[in-house]
Order: C-alpha cells, then structure tokens, then sequence
C-alpha cells in the first residue's frame, strides 16, 4: 500500500483516538471455554498450543501457534480449546487491571491440562459518533502466522507488549497502550492490503486509482471538489471514475466526501472551541443553515448541540452507510 493511501487510514486513526487500554496473560485448558462480554475491542496472539475464536452467535476461527486476531467492534466473543465439541468447564471472564502493576495471569486450566497460552487485550475508540468509520471492517480480522509466516513486526510488538506487562515501572503504562496502538495500526493495514472485495473506503484505500481520490478528499474536505476533478486526480474518465468509486466504496464520490466533511466536522464541534459558522466555512459549506440541515441528517442532532452531547456522554449518531 502507497504512503498517499496510507495517509488516509493515519488521517482517520486520529480522528477516532485509538487509544491501547491493558493487557493480559491467559491459558485455557482443554474442554474449556471462556466468554468475554462486550466492551472494548479486543486483540489475542496465540503463543502456544491450538484454540479457538468466535464472535457473539459466530463461527468458531481456529488459531494455531503464532496466530493473531483482532476484534474492533467490541461486541463480545469467547476463545474455546478446540474448533468443535462441546466444552465441560465454562467461565465469564473477569479482568480487573490496576494501573502501575504488572499484568495479570489468568488461568482457566490446570498446571497439567493447558491447551494454550496467549497475549490479550483491549483497545477502544474514543471519538463516537467517529466510530462509524470502521463500519467497513469485518468483526474478526485473522492472521494465519504460523512459525514459517510471522511477520516480524508482529514477533517484536508482542515481545516488547508481554516484557512491559511483566514490570510496573515509570511510564509502562503508556508504553502498553503505544505498543497496543501500534498492534493494532499494523493489523490494520496489513488487513487493507490482503482483503477482498468489501465494500466501503477501507476497501477503497487498496484501489490504487480509487485511493488518489479518497487522499485529496481527506486532505483537503473543503476544496470545491466536483466529480471531474476527482476524476482527473485518480487519473481517469469521469464516468468511469464515479461507476468505479461507487462499486468500491458503496456509494458515490460527493456522497463520501459530504460525510467525510462532516465526521470532521462533529469532531471540532465536540471539542466546543469553535462557533458553527466557523465550522460549516471551514467544511465547506456556503451557510451555516445547509450546514445544519445536512448535519442533523447524518447524525440525527443539531451542530449546536455536539459540545453538550459529546460532554454528557450521549452519543445518538445514527449515520448509515460505509464511511
């Protein structure tokens, strides 16, 4: 993937704050399962034996040795000892970290019955209504990375993440949640780069074409873009651009970059620094009433109320689509 369309999954990433939370060391024995409730993301690195993956009312996904997966949506999943058959022991896990102390050890197994061991965690997204944006990504992101395969970015993130989790010193705390941060980011677009045919501007991002254009609309949201410009950005006709983005994206150019003009937008509102007349010029709207309306269409209240919404903690973004 090109650093022009890299850019774009950085630009998003910041709006949205990934932010690593804590870690933990876990083994599970055999004929055991274990169920994570929802809450924040989640990723596992399988360090040893063979276990299994499924999302809330999902398929199980085998992992062996070296295996990671990651989990963004948060909403939940359980890790058994084997892809099929039914577990005898089952447990609803419980992880209380306290900051400044060295990772917890969980254990559900017994020193002669461990049918794996593994390096977990959270992260979160702090930036909703923001996290519509990673509407386009699947709710288990997989890689196979047996002993032949490990990347080695993923061999050294995970030594430095399970050395700074096994002390408590000055700054490991922030050290877990960048090495997290990092995790993550890599897994991202690793994943951008080998997935298929989704659809939504994650997708777009591994269209090289399609990527120009998603580039200069992140960079510059307020420029008056038109679907020729664009067009001649991706280097290519007009009609087959928009046809193109449209299939790829799920929907067509002006449409994304309204929301995208928009979702930055909401952020700076959040913040409660600027007016709305200030906020509407700078993403490119001629009045602060087309502001608005379009406004209160994607995210179902009015700009005035963001600072209030984003301060008690209610978040009633209702936007649809696959930005």
């Amino acid at each position: 993937m090109s650093s022009d369309r890299s850019d774009v999954l950085s630009q998003v990433l910041k709006l949205i704050r990934l932010r690593g939370d804590y870690v933990f060391h876990g083994e599970l024995g055999t004929s055991t399962d274990v169920t994570f409730p929802p809450g924040p993301a989640a990723f596992l690195h399988l360090r040893s034996g063979e276990l299994s993956v499924s999302q809330r009312d999902g398929d199980p996904v085998l992992l062996q040795q070296g295996d990671f997966v990651l989990l963004p949506h948060a909403d939940g999943h359980t890790i058994r000892a084997k892809a099929g058959g039914d577990a005898r022991r089952h447990f609803e896990a419980n992880v209380n970290v306290t900051p400044h102390t060295p990772a917890q050890t969980l254990r559900w197994a017994t020193d002669d019955d461990i049918a794996g061991r593994f390096l977990s965690g959270s992260f979160y997204f702090d930036g909703a209504p923001l996290r519509s944006l990673l509407t386009g990504l699947p709710g288990l992101i997989h890689l196979t990375c047996d002993k032949t395969c490990e990347p080695p970015w993923l061999a050294s993130i995970s030594h430095f993440l399970d050395m700074e989790s096994r002390t408590a010193s000055a700054g490991t705390s922030l050290m877990i949640s960048r090495l997290i941060d990092l995790l993550v980011i890599r897994t991202l677009r690793m994943w951008v780069h080998s997935q298929g045919d989704r659809l939504g501007w994650l997708s777009g991002l591994s269209d090289e074409r399609i990527g120009r254009a998603l580039n200069a609309m992140h960079l510059k949201p307020a420029h008056a873009w038109t679907v020729e410009s664009l067009a001649e950005t991706a280097a290519m006709s007009r009609s087959i651009f928009s046809d193109r983005f449209t299939a790829v994206v799920g929907i067509s150019p002006l449409r994304y970059l309204t929301r995208w003009r928009l979702t930055i937008a909401a952020d700076l509102l959040r913040a409660g620094t600027l007016k709305v007349t200030d906020v509407a010029h700078g993403a490119g709207y001629g009045s602060e009433a087309a502001f608005s309306r379009a406004f209160k269409a994607q995210f179902g209240y009015p700009p005035r109320d963001a600072h209030r919404i984003a301060q008690n903690g209610i978040f009633l973004a209702r936007s649809s689509g696959n930005l």
